[in-house]
């Protein structure tokens, strides 16, 4: 699962980035998801479930490292794999269990730290726990229909697209940032191009592959786009109140793994909703 930053400006050799690294990596992430989905797309919900352990595991460390913020790791880490799983046979009934019952193991694991600075741990541990295994659990949850290899798809599919018409478009006609304070190298030039990319991409998508109609394809790519800026918005407020540049050191050419599901997230909660509500199945 890997994205690139979407409706950046300008990709100058200042980003530091190893780009045939990142494409290489991009690739080798992007074929394992593409087998299991073609393969037995239950395999993707153990995709999902490792990216969320990797992905919950940096935050935690992002979140020391920058501001020690203590989150209390084991409630999380086995809570997210609780709703990844539960939301498997279960689906919403079984993920909403398992959130609720891992906020509750973290108020009470956390008693043993004392008072000092008490809210502040508990409130980054429910929101490690929402922002990635709960959210997260949307796109395994997408993959249990009867289609829901090409539901899987056409999420991924747009997200992708939303992050290529971003890139290739900011970076030749970014003129104008989007939001210069949080992510100085997004345009709205980009946004503009993420969003034709995404709405074509949508459009054909969901007709094509869910038989949809052409108005719920292009509402599916628009909405996805916007989703994906915010997810991407959202993560670079988080490493700038930290004072970081990336959430690791996982993947050459990206960062961490957080840095590539930061517009999947919200991405996948979206496309659950949207998709349910169209597709019948």
């Amino acid at each position: 699962m890997t994205t690139g930053d979407g409706a950046e400006q300008v990709p100058t050799p200042k980003t530091g980035r190893n780009l045939p690294a990142a494409i290489a990596v991009g690739v080798l992430l992007g074929a394992a998801v593409l087998v299991s989905l073609l393969t037995v797309r239950q395999i993707f919900v153990g995709i999902v479930a490792v990216a969320v352990a990797v992905g919950t595991y940096e935050l935690v460390g992002a979140l020391k490292r920058g501001a020690d913020i203590r989150v209390t790791l084991w409630p999380v880490l086995i809570g997210g794999q609780a709703m990844v799983w539960l939301s498997w046979p279960f689906g919403r009934d079984g993920l909403l269990a398992a959130f609720v019952v891992t906020i509750l193991a973290c108020l009470v694991w956390r008693f043993r730290g004392g008072a000092a600075n008490y809210l502040r741990d508990v409130s980054s541990s429910i929101l490690t726990a929402a922002y990635v295994p709960l959210f997260a659990s949307f796109a395994a949850m997408l993959v249990l229909a009867e289609d829901g290899a090409a539901r899987v798809l056409c999420f991924l599919i747009v997200v992708v697209c939303n992050d290529v018409g971003g890139y290739t478009t900011g970076a030749k006609l970014g003129r104008h940032p989007m939001a210069p304070t949080i992510s100085p190298k997004k345009s709205w030039e980009g946004f503009i191009g993420s969003m034709v990319f995404g709405v074509v991409a949508g459009t054909l998508a969901v007709t094509l592959m869910l038989d949809g109609q052409w108005w719920q394809g292009a509402l599916f790519g628009a909405a996805l786009v916007c989703t994906a800026t915010v997810g991407d918005l959202v993560e670079s407020l988080i490493k700038r109140d930290l004072g970081i540049k990336d959430m690791g050191t996982l993947l050459p050419g990206h960062g961490g793994l957080m840095d590539r599901l930061d517009s999947l997230l919200p991405s996948a909660v979206v496309s659950w909703l949207l998709l349910s509500l169209f597709i019948s199945g």
